[in-house]
């Protein structure tokens, strides 16, 4: 049986989970193949300031009750008994729950290191009749790993030459060879990820 601080731990790494799974899904989406789950827990974005809050007190407290001075009743308590504290009570215990709450919390600032870096390209002789720019509008990016899930799929359609995606601003600048792809294959490959295309907009070059 859990006592009540372990469920606090178990509360605390559970909402520090919560916090990073808006921006853990499209890892998952890439490793596990599935890239239309990317965007499935975007809607805990709004909710992400308070989930750290929720771990950042359940921790501290925990640390509190951890390492506050002991009563004398206490120690003496515990010399009766002489049962050593189990390894799920210690200090070591907690310090490791504590670094993958931490890490779970950090997640969307390391995420991107699990993206592969877009191939270098072989020097293409592109008519420059043929360049297109394009702005798409896409809802549902939170963090930097939605970006990077979207610059991923952009890498995969033929004739991309450069794009730039924002996830605070929620576009995508995007600089295609018009004789081997069309602005639909765009749309195509960011919806696929799961992420939305909510407007086109063509720019000059």
């Amino acid at each position: 049986m859990k006592t009540e601080s372990q469920k606090g731990w178990v509360l605390g790494v559970a909402a520090a989970v919560a916090a990073s799974l808006c921006c853990i899904t499209p890892v998952l989406a890439l490793v596990g193949g599935i890239s239309g789950i990317a965007s499935s827990f975007s809607w805990i974005e709004p909710y992400r300031p308070y989930l750290i809050g929720a771990t950042v007190l359940v921790f501290a407290f925990a640390w509190y009750q951890k390492l506050k001075p002991r009563k004398k009743e206490e120690i003496n308590c515990e010399c009766e008994t002489e049962e050593k504290p189990s390894f799920w009570h210690s200090k070591t215990f907690l310090s490791v729950i504590t670094v993958v709450a931490t890490l779970m919390i950090s997640f969307p600032h390391y995420a991107h290191i699990f993206y592969p870096k877009s191939p270098v390209a072989n020097v293409v002789i592109v008519e420059s009749n043929n360049v297109r720019q394009v702005e798409l509008k896409i809802s549902g990016m939170t963090c930097q790993s939605c970006s990077e899930h979207v610059n991923h799929a952009l890498d995969g359609v033929p004739g991309v030459l450069e794009h730039n995606t924002s996830y605070e601003q929620g576009t995508s600048l995007v600089k295609y060879d018009a004789s081997k792809s069309t602005k639909e294959k765009l749309v195509e490959a960011v919806n696929a990820t799961g992420y939305t295309v909510t407007e086109t907009k063509e720019l000059e070059n």
